[in-house]
């Protein structure tokens, strides 16, 4: 366990909101993003994490305390190594339980995939009497196993996406959006600027493929574009994420075929990358997506095809149904077919415009401020707002849509399999 100078004396309402998230991040900029929230908004904040995210020393969580708890991964796994995360994530649980029973936190948020199920189930094996409102922030169009298995227990389920499948009857969601890092979230409204006309105006590309997955695009990406015709391959420039095994030969092949690029295993200057890209290519995670559409970028996606749930396919075909984005299934993603599409899309550049402004009319860049408002709603009292008030609906202002059943409402999931949201604005791998 981390952490320190955390009271053993503390109510139910004062303790502090645990947000439960590890690993990629793809699950951590969305907890830090909600964190900042909370804060901002008076609340203390702790975090309970994995060995794989470890201490945080910079951003909101640097001053907060952290408790590092066991788990692992049990889905895709062979029986012997499935037993063995089972267990450990019993022993994260009962850790977890026990620094909660000290701590008293008015909630726990959870944030999806293994390292958000100690916490919270450590938190429903409390006492009722001491037991801290549970919420759940889905980011995929289909609900996680983890977010699956805890759905059950939850005061209240955030989602990113106007439909999930997979979320149980009853259950009581609210369309958020997913919380993105300030850099992105300024990017909101800013608009697209297609290419300039040829033959001088750049084109320029950004590839970015996640913590696992990548070598897809640099096996494939290269190739494709150096059969594009010569008038659109010598404007192309390409910003593109690669292993650092693959850099050389990548490197190697974007010089032979003349085109400019810049290669590296790790961007930190995503919003500003993001900013000056035409197109993105890349997966379909949920922070990604989410990303794509507060920047307002068209893309081609391709969803990694060993995900749990296969829930990046329906990530990705909620932005194609809108014409925000082309899906392209890994077996199908090869260098013609994408040169193809690319062709299309760099001789009339209108459809990239058309994408990106399908893509910004679902932005959610206040989806923190949603998370945090739906965290509030399930606080005693309606947490420090209700408190000063007298009463809080949870419901973000402006929130309704002529019918009073606008996106800031609770309302419960009708079937087993999905959940149609009202909103009339709405059509992990993990990022770089």
């Amino acid at each position: 366990m981390e952490g320190g100078g955390v009271s053993d004396v503390m109510t139910k309402a004062d303790g502090p909101v645990v947000i439960a998230a590890g690993g990629t991040g793809g699950h951590f900029f969305p907890a830090e993003a909600l964190a900042d929230a909370l804060v901002a908004r008076g609340y203390r904040v702790a975090l309970m994490t994995d060995a794989r995210a470890g201490r945080r020393t910079s951003g909101v969580f640097a001053t907060a305390d952290q408790f590092v708890l066991p788990g692992a991964g049990v889905a895709g796994r062979g029986p012997v190594r499935a037993l063995k995360g089972g267990l450990a994530l019993l022993r994260g649980a009962r850790q977890a339980r026990t620094i909660m029973a000290k701590i008293r936190p008015s909630a726990v948020v959870g944030f999806g995939g293994y390292p958000s199920v100690p916490p919270l189930l450590g938190a429903r094996l409390l006492p009722a009497s001491v037991r801290p409102a549970i919420v759940l922030h889905e980011g995929n169009a289909v609900l996680g196993k983890a977010n699956a298995f805890l759905a059950r227990f939850a005061d209240g389920i955030g989602t990113s996406f106007a439909t999930v499948a997979g979320l149980p009857a009853g259950a009581r969601v609210r369309l958020t959006g997913m919380p993105v890092r300030p850099a992105i979230a300024a990017m909101a409204g800013e608009g697209y600027e297609p290419p300039g006309e040829p033959p001088d105006g750049l084109i320029r590309l950004l590839v970015w493929g996640g913590s696992l997955g990548a070598r897809v695009f640099s096996d494939v990406v290269p190739e494709a574009l150096s059969l594009l015709p010569l008038e659109i391959r010598e404007r192309v420039t390409v910003t593109q994420q690669v292993r650092a095994e693959d850099l050389e030969r990548v490197r190697t092949a974007y010089a032979a075929y003349g085109i400019a690029s810049r290669l590296e295993p790790f961007f930190s200057d995503v919003a500003s990358l993001m900013r000056e890209a035409h197109l993105v290519i890349g997966r379909a995670g949920g922070s990604s997506v989410a990303e794509l559409e507060v920047a307002g970028r068209p893309s081609v996606l391709v969803p990694l095809p060993v995900a749990a749930s296969d829930e990046q396919t329906a990530n990705a075909r909620a932005l194609e149904g809108v014409g925000a984005a082309w899906l392209m299934r890994q077996d199908t993603f090869t260098p013609d077919a994408l040169s193809a599409l690319l062709a299309m899309m760099l001789t009339d550049t209108g459809v990239l415009t058309a994408a990106a402004d399908a893509a910004a009319e679902l932005a959610r860049p206040d989806a923190a401020e949603r998370l945090a408002d739906l965290v509030e709603a399930n606080l005693p009292g309606g947490g420090l707002r209700g408190a000063a008030s007298g009463a809080y609906s949870g419901a973000p202002s402006g929130a309704g849509n002529g019918s009073g059943t606008g996106p800031g409402e609770d309302r419960p999931a009708t079937s087993s399999s999905s959940f149609p949201f009202i909103d009339s604005s709405t059509p992990e791998e993990a990022r770089p």
